[in-house]
């Protein structure tokens, strides 16, 4: 299992930069001017008082696109929802799974074909288990 430490978030945090306009992923265009100043708090974070960063551990979820080092923005304001990717706690540890839900059963899936050590993880009775937050953003380094 992978472990986590929360980055919260002051309400007095705030991080603005230059919108510089579209960017064109085909044929290049020339460069606008500044049309708005972009604030990646207000974008990135719906609730702040439930909202929490966390740094990615292992490589349990490299085929779900999270990554070794990533940041994952969490959100414990969310309904947690099918196959949604989430921060859970079970047994005593954190851990990022996709969440499949249904037919009475919970099971946290691990995303990684090439390693087959990672098992889907069936939720039980006899767990100790929150599924502690729904997963809004990653950040990655390029």
């Amino acid at each position: 299992m992978e472990k986590f430490v929360p980055y919260s978030i002051d309400d007095e945090e705030s991080f603005e930069s230059a919108l510089l306009g579209d960017v064109k992923a085909g044929f290049p265009s020339p460069a606008e001017d500044i049309r708005e100043k972009l604030d990646l708090m207000k974008l990135l974070v719906k609730h702040r008082a439930s909202t929490f960063f966390f740094r990615v551990s292992g490589v349990s979820m490299v085929d779900a696109a999270l990554d070794e080092g990533d940041i994952i923005i969490v959100d414990r304001a969310i309904d947690p929802y099918n196959n949604c990717k989430a921060v859970c706690f079970i047994d005593g540890e954190y851990t990022v799974k996709r969440v499949a839900m249904g037919d009475g059963r919970v099971r946290l899936m691990p995303a990684n074909e090439a390693n087959k050590a990672y098992k889907p993880i069936e939720v039980t009775a006899e767990n100790n288990f929150v599924l502690w937050g729904v997963v809004t953003y990653v950040i990655k380094r390029m």
